[in-house]
């Protein structure tokens, strides 16, 4: 396979860019592309998966007028005209990490109801990896490992996930730029498909199935 799929440090490097403007041109240029190709091949392959059709969104940033975006990615849902109202999958970059994620954000209207779910089924979370990681905030870098957090902060993130407005829940995997630029493409695939592959079961509990 080329090397389509495959990241380098020029793509993180974009987040270090100075001035909105800058930052955006560059992310335009480097980083969108790959999304795009990211984002019509897990469209399909969560469409094959998950038997609906799913749809790829990619981070336009459009309300920012002052602060460069910190992060960028690529989300996959089931409605093809946005993904915030529902829960969705994302392949995404922080100027440090590579994300891969199942998520629930603030503007989803049944986000209290899809947390409860998740509760009720939170014994689920002991079969993804211990390396794998989540947060009750979307907009931040910090998160928690599974492997330290699954007995008390995972049951109390997804409480306040349900019970506080603005409060967020995802999980997935984040891995270091450093791992991820040594990755060939072939490798990258398949670790996003492993990673897909561990979270359908959270997305399928989300949404009631």
């Amino acid at each position: 396979m080329l090397n389509k799929f495959q990241w380098s440090n020029k793509d993180f490097d974009v987040f270090k860019i100075d001035g909105l403007e800058q930052r955006m041109e560059a992310l335009t240029s480097i980083v969108r592309p790959k999304f795009q190709l990211l984002g019509e091949r897990y469209a399909d392959y969560l469409s094959s998966h998950l038997g609906e059709e799913f749809f790829p969104h990619i981070a336009k940033h459009a309300r920012r007028t002052v602060n460069p975006p910190k992060d960028s990615w690529v989300a996959f849902s089931s409605y093809k005209r946005g993904y915030k109202s529902l829960p969705h999958f994302q392949i995404g970059l922080w100027d440090s990490y590579l994300f891969i994620i199942v998520a629930i954000i603030y503007e989803a209207p049944q986000k209290s109801v899809m947390a409860n779910r998740l509760l009720e089924k939170i014994d689920l979370f002991d079969k993804l990896p211990n390396h794998f990681v989540f947060s009750g905030n979307h907009m931040s870098q910090e998160v928690i490992p599974l492997n330290v957090g699954r007995e008390s902060q995972l049951e109390q993130t997804l409480m306040k996930c349900r019970d506080v407005k603005k409060y967020d829940f995802l999980v997935g995997r984040y891995i270091s730029r450093d791992e991820v630029v040594q990755l060939s493409s072939d490798e990258f695939l398949r670790l996003a498909e492993e990673t897909f592959e561990e979270l359908i079961p959270i997305y399928n509990v989300m949404v009631g199935k």
